[in-house]
């Protein structure tokens, strides 16, 4: 690879040894810009206006980092630091990220581009970037002590090389990587391809899986966590405070996400099937494809799938490990389903006034009620539709189809308006007439309360019957 810095060198005053250290006030008056966003709602997407013409992705509760162009270089720059995030409506957390936000900005560039990227560090301690599938010199893969030298708190350090290919690949530290990755550090890094026509879409989007360990009221994750976490996220976002996906009927559609977790992800969606078309190692040959409705994502891996928009409606889209679609969970909750709680619960509210028992018929109880919880804290099930409560969290979403939508419109149209007749109805005789779909709520965004949802008189409470446990050894 040619790579000319003699120009750059003379300019900035930089001694470059694969990852350079930027120092000096001269050094930095050649630094680009650290654009910050504080904003936890999807940004509209970075159109370019030069160069080589690509479709932008949008990040899920996310933004696309601006560069300049300077001698043939596209230049970015990166601040790693402290962030506050928001997760959902009702909770933050303070966590490390890149210029205000966990994750990270997106990164976005065409294939054969030459990148220069300023990493400065305000962490309290050192850090590094690993550039996860990209293709480069070794001196630039970002491997603290065995690539580089670490990025000492309050220095700026600086990565340069040609982007190989286009893909989906992203970025995070090798560095105390425990402890930096479990705090939030990690971001998307999209390469678009240089010829426009290849595998354009007319919407991409893109978001990471990550997830954290933190106690109810409390606002720092626990980084020592292995497997149990409590909160899983998109984007350090939890359901329902994850942005919608708005499409436009008949687009092509591509959806890109990665996985910065501890443990797999099966990532589902409804109302369609797809072909996975990209991974971290580049895109899938299309002999190579078949249709899925789910698709699996192991630690460290990408995926991106596509699929035409054609059946318009509300679309549920989600992990399909059922405790990934939870917030705060706890892990050594007991069952009660089938016990009556009557007596316990009397004896209780002597002590603890206001005391609410639940379990015996199930969970679902809890998307419905607005308990009181420590402050900062998520209840388990949260967010509702039209029809009531969607008794999920964490790892979900909803694709929203609709027929008329501008190119560019990714603002939430609301709720789905059904066709007569094409709404799940309870039988009630032997000729029954399906009925009318509730009018349309207000858009969730940011979560629902009880009161603003727009009750179904077609669906009927069904009580199911608790009973006392049995006397005995064994029974609780």
């Amino acid at each position: 690879m040619s790579i000319n810095r003699r120009s750059f060198m003379a300019a900035s005053g930089l001694a470059l040894a694969g990852v350079s250290q930027v120092s000096g006030r001269a050094a930095f008056a050649n630094v680009p810009e650290a654009p910050t966003q504080k904003s936890p709602l999807m940004q509209p997407p970075l159109k370019p206006t030069s160069g080589v013409d690509y479709n932008p992705v949008v990040t899920l509760n996310g933004w696309t980092l601006p560069w300049r162009m300077k001698d043939g270089w596209k230049e970015f720059h990166l601040v790693a630091e402290p962030v506050i995030r928001e997760i959902a409506p009702g909770m933050k957390a303070h966590l490390w990220g890149y210029n205000g936000q966990s994750p990270g900005p997106t990164i976005e560039a065409v294939e054969g581009d030459k990148v220069r990227i300023f990493v400065s560090n305000r962490l309290p301690e050192h850090t590094t970037i690993h550039w996860h599938g990209q293709i480069l010199p070794c001196g630039m893969d970002g491997v603290g002590g065995l690539t580089q030298p670490q990025i000492k708190p309050g220095k700026t350090m600086v990565y340069e090389f040609v982007l190989q290919k286009s893909g989906t690949f992203m970025y995070h530290p090798h560095a105390d990587e425990m402890v930096q990755m479990a705090m939030g550090m990690m971001g998307f890094f999209v390469v678009h391809p240089k010829d426009p026509a290849f595998m354009r879409v007319d919407r991409d989007f893109v978001f990471l899986l990550n997830a954290f360990d933190i106690d109810a009221g409390s606002y720092v994750p626990k980084v020592n966590t292995m497997l149990e976490f409590n909160l899983w996220t998109w984007n350090s976002r939890a359901f329902p405070g994850i942005d919608h996906l708005v499409v436009a009927k008949d687009d092509r559609v591509r959806i890109r996400f990665g996985n910065l977790t501890m443990t797999n992800h099966p990532i589902h969606m409804h109302g369609y099937d797809f072909e996975v078309s990209c991974t971290d190692g580049g895109w899938t040959r299309p002999e190579s494809r078949w249709p899925e409705v789910t698709v699996d994502c192991a630690v460290g891996q990408m995926r991106a799938f596509d699929f035409k928009a054609t059946n318009p409606g509300d679309w549920a889209i989600h992990c399909h490990k059922s405790h990934h679609t939870m917030n705060a969970m706890g892990h050594d909750v007991k069952t009660y389903i089938g016990v009556d709680k009557t007596e316990v619960k009397q004896k209780i509210r002597k002590v603890v006034q206001g005391y609410m028992p639940m379990g015996s018929t199930g969970m679902a109880e809890m998307g419905e009620m607005e308990m009181p919880l420590p402050e900062n804290t998520l209840p388990m099930m949260t967010g509702f539709g039209q029809f009531g409560p969607i008794e999920m969290g964490g790892m979900f979403s909803v694709v929203k189809v609709r027929e008329g939508l501008a190119r560019d419109d990714y603002k939430d149209p609301g709720w789905y308006t059904f066709p007569q007749g094409t709404v799940a109805f309870e039988y009630d005789g032997d000729k029954p007439a399906a009925p009318q779909p509730p009018a349309p709520a207000a858009p969730m965004h940011g979560g629902h309360k009880k009161s603003d949802v727009v009750p179904n008189p077609a669906v009927k409470p069904v009580t199911l019957r608790a009973v006392k446990p049995r006397g005995g050894h064994g029974h609780h």
